[in-house]
């Protein structure tokens, strides 16, 4: 798992007047000082959740009469119309990339004072920071393809690695790290063998893309390493530390801290103010909860894909249709214009949509008493068991053993359908192939997986609803036009 360490204060620490002269004599100064790295990982509820979410067909921000235009950069995103100077890329890719860049100077730092020091917990803290290091990197090698690769506390310019170059040392940074790190975590949140191997079996799933070529003509796949993503796969399911949750929604509840299932999460409180989650702020109406005014009635479904869920399919209920309550009184409540708030999976018109229009995602439920908008404590899992066992079976079908990931995808759909509705075990492997992109969604919905699969599956640049086909390179964003500025030695991607 990863998030602020529970034994820490969630506060940064002020890396600038730390030496390895005048601190981290300690283990309590060590984590004190990893405190500020694992910080760092709440800064990927932002742009890379939107980023990962918006530019699919899974949400959409529509522009509702003055509310969330600004300056076009939401729908832009999800009509993947971005270019290097744009507005999102000026926002959400330049801020994505230089939070990134900043956990992975705040991780170099620590590890540069703990290799200097003599603590008996030196390894399993130089894993930790290893695996967060690597985590902002696969984060970066997602989004943006090859970057610097910078493991030094120097300052200077740093021309880009490949992305196969990058994929490479996230992957031997892992695979060392591990070694030293606890099969359980030391406390809540913190790293263990689980973070790092699920990142790994994950990488393993999409090196065909992320090792691959992206030019101006798109794609071009690298080699499959699906045997290695089972093994990777197989030692987070055969660890006997995590578990599948009961109940569906407990993963995700204000307190998941508690779920069996969740490997890397990045943690969050109720206060202070910014150490929580907005994600259900994102989404509700204005009406449906007293904090700061209410929530924010952004983020929405679209109906085709909506209506892809069966409706007997518990994981169905994590979108909100129909008369919606507050969330405080549990009584129904009205749009601003005085009519019952009754929530359409269907959106009319993007740039015009009614304050009433599109699906809401919640699945990750407010608390009631939060103080902010911000203030929600539900931790972000990055990583669940239940991607482990999804991970697997999109392997075990690549390699022509299609039973058996059928027999795994009827595992998870038990807990969703009651009575139970598994898939057919006749199923081609190229239909086996369409049920898991389904499945996935189903499953993971908010969870920032679309993107990545739909690369990897097919359809991300393809028409939707509301959208044209777009340039088969954008399966990459482009690097900010201000970072190339301020770093002559960076080349921007292709195509753009």
């Amino acid at each position: 798992m990863t998030a602020v360490m529970s034994c820490t204060n969630l506060d940064e620490t002020p890396l600038d007047s730390l030496t390895p002269a005048n601190a981290f004599k300690n283990d309590n100064e060590i984590l004190a000082g990893a405190a500020s790295v694992y910080a760092q990982l709440r800064q990927t509820m932002w742009a890379y959740y939107n980023l990962s979410e918006i530019s699919t067909d899974e949400q959409i921000v529509p522009t509702r009469g003055s509310d969330w235009f600004d300056n076009g950069r939401w729908i832009e995103i999800y009509k993947q119309t971005w270019t290097a100077n744009s507005g999102s890329a000026l926002d959400d890719m330049n801020g994505l990339w230089n939070n990134m860049f900043a956990g992975v100077a705040k991780a170099n730092l620590m590890i540069d004072v703990v290799e200097k020091s003599s603590s008996p917990t030196k390894a399993a803290s130089l894993a930790e920071l290893r695996t967060l290091r690597a985590w902002f990197y696969y984060v970066l090698m997602d989004m943006f393809g090859g970057v610097p690769i910078v493991t030094t506390t120097e300052v200077k310019p740093v021309g880009r690695a490949s992305r196969d170059s990058v994929f490479k040392f996230i992957e031997a940074e892992l695979r060392a790290a591990r070694a030293s790190l606890p099969d359980r975590p030391a406390a809540y949140g913190r790293v263990a063998k689980g973070a790092a191997n699920a990142i790994l079996a994950n990488m393993y799933l999409n090196a065909r893309v992320f090792q691959g070529t992206v030019t101006t003509g798109g794609l071009q796949l690298g080699g499959p390493r699906y045997a290695e993503a089972i093994a990777a796969a197989d030692l987070v399911l055969n660890s006997g530390v995590y578990a599948l949750a009961a109940d569906y929604r407990s993963n995700f509840s204000t307190s998941n801290d508690g779920s069996p299932e969740n490997i890397f999460v990045v943690n969050h409180a109720s206060s202070p103010p910014g150490l929580g989650m907005s994600l259900s702020h994102r989404s509700l109406h204005y009406a449906q909860m007293g904090v700061q005014g209410g929530p924010w009635n952004g983020f929405a479904g679209i109906a085709e894909t909506y209506r892809k869920y069966d409706p007997a399919d518990a994981r169905r209920s994590v979108w909100l249709v129909g008369q919606q309550i507050n969330f405080e009184t549990g009584r129904n409540v009205n749009d601003r214009a005085g009519a019952p708030l009754i929530f359409t999976d269907s959106i009319g018109d993007i740039a015009k949509a009614n304050e009433n229009e599109g699906a809401r995602l919640n699945k990750f439920p407010p608390l009631v008493t939060a103080p902010c908008g911000d203030c929600h404590p539900n931790d972000y899992p990055y990583f669940r068991l239940a991607e482990m066992y999804m991970i697997k079976a999109e392997a075990l079908n690549e390699t022509g053993q299609t039973a058996q990931a059928i027999a795994i995808l009827n595992t998870l759909r038990a807990r969703a359908f009651s009575p139970a509705k598994p898939l057919s075990a006749g199923l081609s492997a190229a239909d086996t192939r369409a049920a898991i992109l389904n499945e996935r969604l189903f499953e993971f919905a908010g969870e920032g997986k679309r993107r990545q699969d739909t690369i990897r599956l097919g359809g991300f640049t393809s028409a939707r609803q509301f959208k044209a086909a777009t340039a088969a390179y954008k399966v990459l964003f482009p690097i900010p036009i201000s970072q190339i500025q301020n770093n002559p030695l960076l080349v921007q991607n292709a195509g753009y």
